[in-house]
C-alpha cells in the first residue's frame, strides 16, 4: 500500500514540478505515473552502477556530482518516453532537486502515516 501510495505521489509530485517549472514538460497524469516508474526504475537499477564508476569524481566534488547523476536519471527518463520532455541538462538539474526535494517530503510524510497505523 505504502508503495503504490508513494508512486502516485511521485507522479503528482512530477505534475507540479512541471507546472512550477517550464524546462520540464508532462502531457497528463498517465504520462506522469509512467515517468515517475521509469525514474525510480532508473534510479533503483543504473544510479548506484554510476555512482560506483563515478566515485572518484564524486569525493573530489565532495559528493556534488551526485547531482549531476540525479539530473542524467531525470533526463535519462525523459529520452525513453513521449509525454514527458526535458528541455535541456540544466532544466534536467533544476528538474531533479525539485523532484528529489517533493520526493524527500513525500518519504517523511509516508513515514509518519504508515508509523501511527
Amino acid at each position: 500500500m505504502k508503495l503504490l501510495l508513494k508512486w502516485l505521489l511521485s507522479a503528482m509530485a512530477l505534475l507540479a514540478v512541471a507546472h512550477f517549472y517550464s524546462g520540464v514538460q508532462v502531457q497528463s497524469f498517465t504520462a506522469a505515473l509512467i515517468a515517475a516508474f521509469v525514474i525510480g526504475l532508473l534510479n533503483t537499477i543504473v544510479r548506484p552502477i554510476l555512482i560506483i564508476l563515478t566515485l572518484p569524481v564524486t569525493i573530489i566534488s565532495l559528493g556534488l556530482f551526485l547531482f549531476v547523476i540525479n539530473a542524467l536519471m531525470f533526463w535519462a527518463a525523459s529520452s525513453l518516453l513521449d509525454g514527458f520532455q526535458v528541455t535541456h541538462f540544466t532544466a534536467a538539474l533544476v528538474g531533479s532537486l525539485l523532484y528529489s526535494v517533493a520526493g524527500m517530503v513525500i518519504e517523511a510524510a509516508l513515514e509518519r502515516v504508515f508509523k501511527k497505523a
